[in-house]
């Protein structure tokens, strides 16, 4: 009986050529190459279970299941591709809505005086429980909540205050203006 080697080399060279004209038939010559190399790897690993009868069948139906589970994998990366594209486009289209919230905010957090800033970032931003922040100013729990709902109020209102300012001033060019 020939050593696992010396029967792989010919399995190899006896259906290679089979292996790879029922690839290309499939999908085409460029992926084929791939199914057979893949094919020949699972040949090697479970040498032992090849049929000494039928060999080219066994390598044919691994060649398949490569083929199907290549498709799978492109199907499964294609609508990855396309769930991401569409939340790229959701994400783009929010940004700009993001962007005006966002700078309103932190021009309204700007006006705020320093213990406000800093009763609602320790909160917001450094992710501290009222205790924790609490603890960080130096008051109790119950001070530290009422500290943070007026400085919530005052943020609300200057919030309020930088968007009616932040409308759209004429821009004088020559030849007329622009909005």
């Amino acid at each position: 009986m020939p050593n696992p080697h010396e029967r792989f080399t010919a399995l190899y060279t006896t259906y290679q050529a089979r292996v790879y004209g029922y690839a290309a038939s499939r999908a085409g010559h460029q992926l084929a190459e791939e199914v057979v190399s893949e094919t020949f790897l699972v040949a090697w690993r479970r040498l032992d279970d090849i049929p000494a009868d039928a060999q080219l069948p066994w390598l044919l139906r691994v060649a398949r299941n490569i083929l199907r589970d290549n498709y799978r994998q492109a199907a499964r990366r294609e609508s990855l591709e396309a769930e991401l594209r569409t939340w790229t486009e959701q994400a783009i289209a929010d940004a700009g809505e993001h962007a005006v919230e966002r700078v309103a905010v932190l021009r309204a957090l700007a006006g705020l005086s320093d213990a406000d800033k800093e009763v609602l970032t320790l909160t917001t931003w450094h992710g501290l429980s009222a205790a924790e922040a609490a603890e960080v100013v130096g008051c109790s729990k119950a001070a530290f909540f009422v500290r943070l709902h007026r400085a919530r109020r005052r943020l609300q209102s200057a919030i309020d205050v930088t968007r009616t300012s932040a409308s759209p001033k004429p821009v004088t060019v020559p030849g007329g203006e622009l909005r």
